[in-house]
C-alpha cells in the first residue's frame, strides 16, 4: 500500500473491532490486533472490542512507544464461549442469538464509524450482520487460512469446503478485505473475494533485537557442538512440527526448543520423547526476545501461514530463519540472503549439514545481519496506518 497519509487532518474515527481471538490468547493475529489497537488509541481514535469472553474487560495500551499515555484503554465486550472438538485447548464464541444481541447493542450504544471484522467465521458473523443492518462500513481482514488448517485435523477435513464457502459469503459484504501478503491476496481473489488490499507486515524491532555483538551473529552452537534450533508458535497440526521428529531422532548434533501452547502439545511431547527437545510453554516480552537471541536457527516447517509474524521476530533478533517454502514465507525471506528455505525433509537436512559445518558460522552471521536490516524496514506504525487508510476508504465508499 502507499505510504503517503491521504487523510491528514481528518477527524478521529470510532472503530468497533470484532475478532475471533484476542487477549489473553497468544498468537499472530492477537499480536497484530493489539499493535493496531495501541496505534489507534495513541492517535486519538476511539476503539471498542467484541471478542470471546476470557475474563478481560478492558484492553490497556502496552506499547513501549506510548509510555506517557498508559491510561489509554478500550473496553472488551466478552461473548459467551464454548470449546470446539477440533481445537479444545482454546474457547470460541459462536454466532448465537445472544452474541448477535451483544454486537447490536454495542453498535447502537457506541455508534462506530466503521466495523472491523477480524477473520469473520463464527463471532465475526455478528459483525457482518450488524454492519449490514445498521448500514455501517465493514472492513474484514483475512489472517488465517482456515480451510487449509481444518484439512490437517483428522475427522474434520470434510468441513474445509464448507468453511471456504462461509468465508466467501462473510467477506462478500465488506467494503474492503484486508490480507497480510501478496500470496494471500491471490488466494482471496481466487476464492471470489473483491476489494482485496494487502496490509504491511511489521515487527517490534526495539523488543526483538540481536545480542550485543559487532557481527549481530547468534550463538554458534553449544559446547558440545550442537546447533540450537528454535520454534515459536501455536502447537497445532497445521504448524507441521511432526515433520521435524525423524530429524531430531536421527541426529545428535541438534537441540530444539519449542515455545508455545496448543491442542497438539501432548501429541508432540510424546512424539519427541527421547530427543533433545525442550517444550518451554508460552513466553512473552523480554523472555521471548532473549530466547530468540539464545539460539542459532529459527526453524519453521509450516506451509499454511498467511504471514508468519514469528519469522519477522526471528529476523529482527538476528536469528536466521530456516523455513518451509510457501508463498507468504517467500515474500519475507530471500533464500541465502535473509534466511534459508527448504521443501522436502531431504533438503532440510542438506541445509542443516551446511549450516552446522565449517562454513555455517560465517554463513549464519552474514544472514543474521541481513535479516536484521530487512526487519528494520517494517514498523507497526506503518502497518497500523494501512488499516486506518482502509477504514477511511470504506467510509468514503472508495
Amino acid at each position: 500500500m502507499a505510504q503517503v497519509n491521504l487523510w491528514a487532518g481528518e477527524a478521529p474515527l470510532k472503530v468497533l473491532l470484532v475478532t475471533e481471538t484476542f487477549v489473553p490468547s497468544v498468537d499472530g493475529v492477537v499480536t497484530r490486533l493489539t499493535h493496531l489497537v495501541d496505534h489507534l488509541l495513541t492517535e486519538g481514535h476511539e476503539v471498542e472490542i467484541i471478542a470471546p469472553g476470557l475474563g478481560v474487560e478492558k484492553y490497556q495500551v502496552a506499547s513501549e512507544s506510548t509510555k506517557l499515555r498508559r491510561g489509554l484503554s478500550a473496553p472488551i465486550h466478552g461473548a459467551r464461549t464454548v470449546h470446539v472438538p477440533f481445537y479444545p485447548s482454546r474457547p470460541w464464541s459462536l454466532p448465537t442469538p445472544s452474541a448477535h444481541r451483544l454486537t447490536e447493542r454495542v453498535v447502537r450504544e457506541f455508534r462506530p464509524d466503521v466495523i472491523h471484522a477480524a477473520q469473520p467465521i463464527l463471532l465475526g458473523q455478528t459483525a457482518v450482520r450488524a454492519a449490514r443492518r445498521y448500514r455501517i462500513p465493514l472492513v474484514a481482514s483475512y489472517h488465517t487460512n482456515l480451510p487449509a488448517y481444518l484439512s490437517r485435523y483428522r475427522g474434520w477435513a470434510w468441513s474445509a469446503p464448507i468453511i471456504a464457502q462461509a468465508t466467501r459469503r462473510l467477506h462478500r459484504g465488506a467494503a474492503v478485505n484486508a490480507v497480510t501478503s501478496e500470496a494471500m491476496r491471490e488466494e482471496a481473489l481466487s476464492m471470489g473475494l473483491e476489494h482485496v488490499e494487502v496490509v504491511r507486515r511489521a515487527v517490534d524491532t526495539r523488543l526483538f533485537h540481536p545480542a550485543e555483538s559487532p557481527t549481530l551473529a547468534p550463538p554458534h552452537g553449544d559446547r558440545q557442538g550442537r546447533l540450537k534450533l528454535l520454534f515459536v508458535g501455536r502447537l497445532a497440526a497445521e504448524k507441521d512440527l511432526i515433520r521435524l521428529v525423524p530429524l531430531m531422532r536421527r541426529r545428535n548434533d541438534l537441540e530444539l526448543t519449542i515455545v508455545g501452547e496448543g491442542p497438539q502439545r501432548a501429541t508432540l511431547e510424546r512424539e519427541y520423547r527421547g530427543t533433545r527437545t525442550q517444550f518451554a510453554g508460552v513466553l512473552r516480552g523480554e523472555a521471548l526476545a532473549q530466547t530468540y537471541r539464545d539460539h542459532d536457527l529459527f526453524v519453521f516447517p509450516s506451509v499454511t501461514e498467511t504471514l508468519g509474524l514469528v519469522l519477522l521476530e526471528a529476523m529482527a533478533s538476528g536469528l536466521p530463519p530456516l523455513a518451509a517454502r510457501s508463498g507468504p514465507t517467500m515474500e519475507q525471506i530471500v533464500d541465502g540472503e535473509t534466511g534459508f528455505l527448504f521443501g522436502s525433509e531431504t533438503e532440510l537436512e542438506q541445509r542443516l549439514n551446511v549450516l552446522a559445518g565449517k562454513r555455517g558460522v560465517e554463513l549464519r552471521a552474514s544472514v543474521a545481519a541481513a535479516a536484521r536490516r530487512e526487519a528494520e524496514k517494517h514498523s507497526w506504525v506503518a502497518a497500523s496506518e494501512d488499516f486506518v487508510d482502509l477504514y477511511r476508504r470504506a467510509i468514503a465508499g472508495r
